[in-house]
C-alpha cells in the first residue's frame, strides 16, 4: 500500500533563476525503507523538508501531487500543517545535540510531542514517555527522565530523537542522517533500532545518508539524488549490483574496501611513547568531597615508524584525541615522547615551539579550524611567519604555489576565503597548512568524517600519494573503521584511555584478540 506519494516536486528559491529541486518523483509504501543518497547540497534534506512544508525563507514548494496516506498534503490549512508535523510524520535529525533543548529534561521534552498533539494530562504523558523510551531500548529510564541532553551519551540522545517521533505513531518517519556523528558502535545499534520498528510498526522510512554502505545493509529502495534531480531509483539489491547512471557508478566506486598496508621493521622508528597517561583532576566543590581525578590516558605506549601509519580507533571517549594532545604536549601528560631520538616532554618552550613546525595536525572539521578572515593563501602561510620569519615574500609565494599544486588546488585559490570552498577543498588547504612547513609527522584527527563519501575518497587517495611522495608519517585518528584499515600499517585500539590491542592493521583485522575489538569489527560489518 503506498503511504507517500511525491510528483514532480520542484523547490526554488526567489533570488535564483534555477531550481535547488527540480521535478523528483518517488513513493514509499508502509513497512518500507527508502534511502536518499547523494552528495551534500544535491537537495536531499531539502526535499525531506518540503514534506511539512518546513522550507527556509524565500524557498517555494510546487509539485504535481503530494499526498501522505491518501490526504492531499498540498491543501492543508497552517492548523492541519501543525498536526501533520510530529503527528503523522516524524523526523529524526542529524545532530540530536543541536535539536534538543539543553535547558529541559528529557521527560519534559518528549512530554511535549504528546501534550501538543493529543491532550494528555502530565501523568498519563509521563507514563507514555516511559513507554517510549523502552520502546528505543533506553535503560535506566527513570533516571534519565530528569536529566538534560549534555548528561547523555551521542547515542542516548539519538534514541531520544527517536522515542521523541515516533510519540504520536506517525505514519511516516524521515531519518536525516541519524548516525552520522555517531561511534561504529552505537550505529550499529541505532539502525538495528529503525528497522526493527519500520517491521513492529509497519513505519514507511525515508532515510537520508551519504553512507552507502549502511545503504545497503538496512534500505529496501534506493533514489539517488544529483544537482536536485533523481538520476537513478531502483531496489537496493538491483542497484548496487547493476547501477546505470555514471554518478551511481562514481559513489559506488569511491566506497573504501581495501586491505591495510603492510608495516616494515626495516624502517627506523620516528615517534615513540612510554607510559603515555593524561589525568584530569575532580573540580572542587565547597560542601562535598573532591571525587576522584579522571584518568582519561592510561599509560599507552606506541611506535610509529618513519613513511608509515598507525591507525587510531575507539569510541567517543576513549581517549583518541586526548593522546594525540598529549603527544603535542598541548594537555599536561606523565611518561614520556620520543622524537626522533629526542625526548620532547624534556624541551623547554622555545625548543617545544620550534619542534612543533616537524609535527602538524589536521582537524576533523576544516569549516571551524580556518579562519574566515583569512585568505586561503594566508591562512597556508601564516605558520611561515613564525618558523621561518626570515624567507623573503617571493620564497614564500613560490612555496604557496607549490603547496597548492600537491594538494590539487587551482593557483588562484589563494585569493579566496573558506566560505568560497567546498568542504573537500577547504580540507585540502588545511592539509595544505600542514605540509607547507616540511614536516615529518602528521596527526590527522578524523580528516574525513564531516565530508561525503566521494570526497572521503579524493582526500585519502591525496594522503596515500603525499606519504609516497614525501615520506611522511601519519598518525590516523578515525571511528570509520573502514577508512582506518585502507589507510593504516598498524592499528591501535583503545577503550577507557587503555590501549586494548595493538599490531599490523591487516592481523588485527583478521584476528582481533581482545573482545572489545571483535565488537568494533562486528558492528562496522553489520
Amino acid at each position: 500500500m503506498t503511504l507517500l506519494s511525491v510528483k514532480n516536486l520542484s523547490l526554488k528559491f526567489n533570488n535564483q533563476a534555477q531550481a535547488i529541486v527540480n521535478n523528483v518523483s518517488f513513493e514509499i509504501s508502509s513497512g518500507e525503507m527508502l534511502a536518499l543518497v547523494g552528495e551534500s547540497g544535491s537537495g536531499k534534506s531539502l526535499t525531506a523538508l518540503a514534506l511539512m512544508n518546513l522550507l527556509p525563507a524565500g524557498c517555494q514548494r510546487q509539485a504535481q501531487a503530494l499526498s501522505l496516506d491518501g490526504k492531499d498534503i498540498l491543501q492543508l490549512t497552517p492548523v492541519q500543517e501543525f498536526a501533520l508535523r510530529g503527528g503523522k510524520i516524524g523526523m529524526i535529525f542529524q545532530e540530536p545535540m543541536t535539536a534538543l533543548n539543553p535547558l529541559h529534561t528529557i521527560e519534559k521534552q518528549v512530554a511535549e510531542m504528546l501534550l501538543l498533539h493529543q491532550g494528555l494530562t502530565p501523568k498519563q504523558a509521563r507514563e507514555q514517555v516511559v513507554e517510549l523510551l523502552q520502546k528505543v531500548q533506553l535503560s535506566s529510564v527513570d533516571n534519565l527522565l530528569k536529566r538534560y541532553p549534555h548528561q547523555l551519551s551521542g547515542g542516548q540522545r539519538q534514541r531520544v530523537m527517536i522515542a521523541m517521533a515516533l510519540a504520536n505513531k506517525p505514519k511516516l518517519l524521515i531519518a536525516d542522517e541519524p548516525t552520522t556523528a555517531l561511534d561504529v558502535t552505537v550505529q550499529a545499534e541505532i539502525l538495528k533500532l529503525l528497522k526493527q520498528l519500520q517491521h513492529e510498526l509497519h513505519l514507511g522510512i525515508l532515510l537520508i545518508t551519504h553512507d552507502l554502505p549502511v545503504v545497503q545493509r538496512y534500505a529496501d529502495r534506493v533514489a539517488v539524488m544529483q544537482n536536485g534531480q533523481f538520476v537513478e531509483q531502483k531496489s537496493c539489491v538491483e542497484l548496487f549490483s547493476n547501477p546505470q547512471h555514471p554518478y551511481t557508478k562514481m559513489l559506488i566506486d569511491t566506497v573504501v574496501d581495501q586491505q591495510a598496508p603492510a608495516p616494515n621493521p626495516k624502517r627506523p622508528t620516528l615517534l615513540s611513547t612510554t607510559d603515555l597517561s593524561v589525568t584530569f583532576p575532580s573540580p572542587k566543590t565547597l560542601l562535598r568531597k573532591r571525587a576522584a581525578p579522571f584518568h582519561a590516558l592510561q599509560q599507552v605506549s606506541i611506535r610509529v615508524r618513519k613513511g608509515e601509519t598507525l591507525g587510531v580507533v575507539g569510541e567517543s571517549g576513549s581517549g583518541k584525541s586526548t593522546l594525540a594532545q598529549a603527544i603535542l604536549q598541548l594537555l599536561p601528560a606523565s611518561g614520556s615522547v620520543n622524537f626522533a631520538g629526542t625526548n620532547i616532554t624534556a624541551l623547554k618552550r622555545k625548543a617545544l615551539q620550534q619542534w612543533r613546525a616537524r609535527c602538524q595536525v589536521v582537524f576533523q572539521d576544516p569549516w571551524s579550524a580556518l579562519n574566515p578572515r583569512l585568505t586561503i593563501g594566508q591562512i597556508i602561510t601564516e605558520g611561515l611567519y613564525v618558523h621561518a620569519p626570515t624567507l623573503s615574500e617571493p620564497a614564500v609565494a613560490n612555496k604557496l604555489a607549490t603547496i597548492l599544486t600537491q594538494v590539487d588546488l587551482p593557483l588562484n585559490f589563494q585569493h579566496r576565503y573558506p566560505h568560497e570552498l567546498s568542504g573537500g577543498q577547504r580540507q585540502r588547504v588545511a592539509i595544505a597548512r600542514a605540509l607547507i612547513l616540511e614536516p615529518e609527522l602528521i596527526i590527522l584527527d578524523e580528516p574525513t568524517s564531516a565530508l561525503d563519501r566521494s570526497v572521503q575518497f579524493q582526500i585519502l587517495k591525496l594522503l596515500k600519494q603525499l606519504q609516497e611522495e614525501q615520506q611522511l608519517t601519519y598518525i590516523f585518528i578515525s571511528h570509520d573503521l573502514q577508512v582506518v584499515r585502507a589507510m593504516s600499517h598498524e592499528l591501535l585500539v583503545l577503550y577507557g584511555g587503555k590501549a586494548i590491542e595493538q599490531g599490523p592493521t591487516e592481523s588485527v583485522f583478521q584476528q582481533p584478540q581482545s573482545n572489545y575489538t571483535k565488537t568494533l569489527l562486528k558492528a562496522a560489518a553489520h
